[in-house]
């Protein structure tokens, strides 16, 4: 009987040592400009082990250049990545219907539904917790994984900070494409006094918002108002 309940301890040390651990996060949440990204990556124990030496962590506290560099080695160690994308207009039927937390979820499904990772930790954007993750298991059809929503995820984790690098590179790419066009729009966030300015004098000119912009942003609805009430 010890031997056997000591191959039972072997056998679940084992498949805990194999087990994938996977993280969430999304990009462009708070921007004015561009899509809403969210990215997964599922990574085993020697992974996790990599990254915490390679000194990643969350996106924000990087420089572009590092972020880029970073990238490499988690597509390289991970074991397998999830991107969801959202446009402006998906975004925008969201805020004005379901509400952008109901689309994050959405997202953040997708990307759980197709990393296949034991255990999951997703960077919640709902102050309530348990309710985030109700949210996000409505639409799983993957066998239900174990879940854990937390505040600021992509600090407390390295998983989800290298998921956060992911997604902000994916998101800036796309930025990037509308910048090669469009030229001097900015990072596409609010508080980016060129983002501000290219749309202002974009409303001004064309008296509509532009194509990848979000319509549900409140200060763009001002704006279009302005010009809209100023036409008459």
């Amino acid at each position: 009987m010890k031997s056997a309940r000591y191959k039972d301890k072997s056998l679940l040390q084992k498949t805990i040592e194999n087990s994938l651990i996977g993280g969430v996060d999304e990009a462009g949440r708070g921007s004015v400009i561009g899509p809403l990204v969210v990215a997964g990556i599922s990574i085993g124990k020697n992974g996790v082990s990599r990254l915490h030496k390679l000194g990643i962590r969350d996106s924000k506290t990087l420089t572009p250049m590092a972020r880029e560099n970073f990238f490499g080695n988690i597509v390289g160690l991970a074991n397998s990545l999830c991107i969801s994308k959202f446009d402006c207009h998906e975004v925008d039927n969201y805020v004005f219907f379901n509400g952008l937390n109901e689309l994050e979820a959405i997202g953040m499904a997708e990307v759980i539904n197709n990393i296949h990772a034991d255990r999951i930790y997703v960077d919640a954007c709902d102050i309530n917790l348990e309710r985030y993750k109700n949210s996000i298991k409505k639409y799983l059809w993957t066998p239900k994984p174990r879940i854990y929503c937390l505040h600021h995820a992509d600090c407390l984790n390295v998983v989800v900070s290298a998921a956060s690098i992911v997604a902000k590179i994916i998101r800036d790419n796309e930025v990037q494409r509308i910048r090669k066009i469009y030229h001097d729009i900015g990072s596409g966030y609010p508080s980016d006094k060129k983002t501000m300015f290219f749309i202002k004098k974009w409303v001004t000119r064309y008296k509509s918002a532009p194509h990848f912009a979000r319509k549900s942003w409140r200060p763009l609805r001002i704006m279009l108002e302005s010009e809209s009430a100023s036409a008459y």
